[in-house]
């Protein structure tokens, strides 16, 4: 799987631009994705706050996650701004049947293909070695345009993860 989602995010949207992901329950079909795609451009074309338009970005990356990028340089994205965004996402949940607030299902990239565990089972699938301190993990929690680029997917050991599960 090629990782370099890096020059798919906007050069001229602002380091500390605010970051959402999202992550499905399970990977989109092609069919799916293209339709979610125009979906988000749809939004983000549309997204205000207090009736200014959000300078926005949004995709669907690895045909799982969706990332919303808010460039807060214009326009402060409001808490009802938020909350479209919110709504938008509960729509494509609804309509294609699947989850994306679910934060105790993390993923993993285990050969060449994102899979989704449960926050439970991390520890069991370390001691099992069906994860190590290098397999690669999708940090959903980077807020900042700068951490998406910088740190969303990383090496167990370089995660929160690594401090919660690996023995020093």
């Amino acid at each position: 799987m090629k990782l370099k989602y890096q020059e798919l995010i906007p050069a001229e949207f602002h380091p500390e631009s605010r970051v959402w992901i999202y992550q499905s329950s399970r990977l989109f079909t092609l069919q799916e994705a293209l339709a979610i795609e125009d979906q988000i451009n749809q939004f983000v074309a549309s997204w205000k706050t207090h009736g200014a338009q959000v300078k926005a970005y949004g995709n669907l990356l690895f045909g799982q996650f969706i990332v919303l990028i808010a460039d807060e340089t214009q326009a402060a994205v409001s808490g009802c701004s938020t909350d479209s965004s919110v709504r938008f996402i509960k729509d494509i949940e609804k309509q294609f049947n699947v989850t994306m607030f679910d934060r105790q299902m993390l993923a993993f990239l285990i050969n060449d293909r994102v899979q989704v565990l449960p926050l439970s089972q991390v520890g069991p699938a370390l001691e099992l070695g069906k994860l190590n301190s290098d397999t690669l993990y999708f940090n959903n929690l980077v807020l900042t345009k700068q951490a998406l680029i910088d740190s969303w997917i990383v090496p167990i050991s370089q995660s929160w993860l690594g401090t919660r599960f690996l023995k020093k």
